[in-house]
């Protein structure tokens, strides 16, 4: 959904409704519906069900005040100070902030919708204008109490406590949330919002106020995006984006995510070198990690983007259990070293398992969360999909769900869309033991790929068994008692190599047999030095390969340019910060170029190309085959089965 057209919040604006906003803390009433004063007594935590069931008023209406309990809090939190607690302070202003905000939405949402003019008819309003009133009340109520749970969640989260699973776990949830009328909509969130305030076990510390408040609201935008289906009427918040002033807060339809407040996600600590074989694939992680360490946070760019060797998408294939987590880790882990090293700060941000949901919308939803933070310049991100073929399977395939296609959908938007912003700070890596199944159009959004192939040499099955028993060996010296091979020190062959032309000596012509074909055909009429021998080839390619495009010749362009860009950083820049990373953009560039241009002796442009071309159309082919192939293995392994069963009915007869 394209939102073409943004609409300024003006702070002056938001200053006229802030005393509305205040007497809503000061004081709300709420009558309580029958299913939330009679809550299942056996849920999460039955002393806060309890307590959130119980109508603490007489007769039908509650009165809540959320400024007494920030009071009474305060009494127990700080008892010999006059002063209100800090974060306690901090949430209450959050929450004043979100309910000025959100009235504002409110109000702009009722006047673009024809909801003003039809309040002001009320009273004389037929039938089906009276459905619309109602309709249009529920949404613009709706968007409100979206609008105030982003705006506390922008100013509060990234001041909140990394980990909530403590308060998440107290947390019993939210018994109702009422769409029925503005009034209604915010006297029932703050009711129970009071509710849990005021109950002992909640807020046992000051930062318990920021950290609950975080919680809460988060559950209140859950709340509200289950409920989006039942919404009528949502084509004036959808089309367009809010954005306050001099800030970065932004409301676009229903998908606001405040900028940078994803947090890294723990992971293993993995070295390179623990990792066996996958030369080539622990070589582009190197390049990868350097290259996202060159990004410059006061320009916003990264000087390898304009040298042409960066990647903001790349993949990984291989078959199952060749290292594709452990590289993911590796990966994390030199860019966190790196990273504390410098003083920068660093997200690591893997897609979630549970992406997929099974309401229509919801999965977009989710991916356009997930998506958001990379679009945050002020950290280094590193953001893997593993089993990339789950959640990004081909669209047209039989029995896709309509979840994998909007993620799709979401994917390539922010890869290369209307929302496409890449700074140079941020790289998604895909990492699959089924390319071939990953949607086309994905597909052609890689700009470097790698095979992770694990153990290939003799060396490699050496290690990998040395790498397990060397820890029976270390607890029980003389345990293992098998003798060293003779001229090979252990792990010696798993360092990483210097330059992609270490890896690739082989590459001089396509392995895949149908390319290998096209090639010699090509050449046979041009020289590999000519531009049109490329030409030529590429046109031969596609009709073999139907699917090849203009795209994939842009990714063998990225592929050349970051082999020309293939050199190491020196050590020293890593040791000593200002030598290069501590220097103005500018500076890095010139550097960098030196490094290009020192980089190339001994290897021509037409030598690097070829390379690259032949290595990249060896993987088109593979991935077109691997898909047929697998199928026809198959094929063979069932007839195999039933040529074995028949024989050994007929012996048994």
């Amino acid at each position: 959904m394209e939102h073409n057209t943004t609409f300024p919040i003006k702070h002056s604006e938001l200053a006229t409704l802030r005393d509305e906003a205040t007497s809503y803390l000061k004081g709300v009433q709420w009558d309580q519906g029958m299913k939330a004063k009679n809550r299942d007594k056996n849920g999460k935590d039955e002393s806060i069900l309890l307590y959130l069931s119980k109508a603490t008023g007489n007769g039908t209406s509650t009165v809540t005040s959320v400024s007494k309990s920030v009071l009474a809090l305060k009494k127990r939190l700080l008892p010999d100070s006059v002063a209100i607690p800090l974060y306690l302070n901090e949430a209450l202003f959050g929450l004043q902030e979100g309910l000025t905000l959100g009235i504002w939405l409110k109000d702009s949402y009722s006047d673009a919708s024809g909801l003003t003019n039809l309040s002001e008819r009320k009273s004389s309003l037929d039938n089906t204008q009276r459905r619309e009133f109602d309709s249009k009340q529920h949404t613009a109520t709706a968007f409100m109490l979206f609008g105030i749970a982003c705006r506390v969640l922008f100013l509060l989260k990234p001041k909140a406590s990394d980990d909530l699973s403590v308060l998440k776990n107290k947390f019993a949830g939210i018994p109702e949330l009422s769409f029925m009328s503005p009034l209604k909509g915010i006297s029932c969130m703050l009711f129970y919002y009071d509710k849990y305030l005021n109950h002992p076990e909640i807020i046992t510390k000051d930062k318990d106020a920021i950290d609950f408040t975080v919680v809460y609201f988060e559950a209140i935008i859950s709340e509200i995006q289950l409920r989006l289906g039942s919404l009528e009427y949502t084509e004036t918040i959808t089309d367009r984006t809010y954005k306050l002033e001099n800030s970065e807060f932004a409301v676009s339809g229903w998908e606001n995510v405040f900028e940078g407040t994803a947090v890294s996600v723990e992971f293993n600590k993995v070295q390179f070198e623990q990792i066996v074989g996958n030369r080539d694939a622990k070589h582009f992680a190197r390049r990868l990690t350097e290259r996202l360490m060159s990004y410059d946070f006061t320009a916003k760019k990264n000087p390898f983007q304009e040298l042409g060797g960066f990647m903001p998408v790349f993949m990984g294939y291989g078959i199952p259990g060749t290292g594709k987590s452990m590289l993911i880790a590796a990966i994390a882990t030199r860019l966190k070293e790196h990273c504390d090293n410098l003083d920068i700060p660093f997200l690591f941000h893997p897609m979630p398992d549970t992406l997929i949901s099974t309401f229509q919308g919801g999965s977009a939803e989710k991916m356009v969360q997930w998506m958001k933070p990379l679009q945050d310049p002020t950290r280094l991100i590193f953001a893997p999909i593993d089993d990339a073929e789950n959640n990004l399977q081909e669209r047209t395939a039989q029995g896709v769900s309509a979840g994998v296609k909007e993620v799709i959908g979401v994917f390539l938007r922010y890869t290369e869309g209307a929302y496409a912003v890449n700074y140079g700070n941020s790289s998604i890596g895909l990492f699959t033991n089924l390319p071939e199944m990953l949607d086309k159009a994905v597909i052609s959004r890689v700009q470097g790929r790698f095979k992770i192939d694990g153990a290939q040499t003799i060396p490699d099955f050496v290690d990998q068994d040395y790498l397990w028993w060397r820890t029976l060996n270390d607890t029980m010296p003389g345990f293992v008692n098998m003798k060293d091979p003779k001229e090979y020190p252990y792990l010696s062959e798993q360092g990483l190599a210097k330059n992609l032309g270490e890896i690739l000596q082989q590459a001089e012509k396509p392995t895949e047999e149908r390319v290998l074909e096209i090639y010699d055909e090509v050449e046979a009429k041009y020289k590999t030095e000519e531009h049109l021998f490329y030409a030529e080839l590429y046109k031969n390619i596609q009709k073999a390969f139907p699917f090849f495009s203009s795209r994939d010749i842009r990714n063998i362009q990225s592929a050349v340019s970051l082999r020309l860009t293939d050199f190491d950083l020196p050590k020293d820049w890593f040791d000593n910060p200002e030598e290069y990373f501590k220097k103005d953009y500018n500076t890095k560039f010139g550097m960098l170029q030196e490094l290009m241009k020192s980089n190339m002796k001994g290897l021509s442009f037409s030598d690097i190309r070829r390379q690259e071309v032949v290595r990249y159309l060896d993987n088109v082919a593979t991935i077109a085959d691997t898909d047929f192939k697998r199928k026809v293995d198959q094929r063979v392994n069932d007839m195999n089965i039933q040529l074995e069963a028949r024989k050994q009915f007929e012996e048994g007869q």
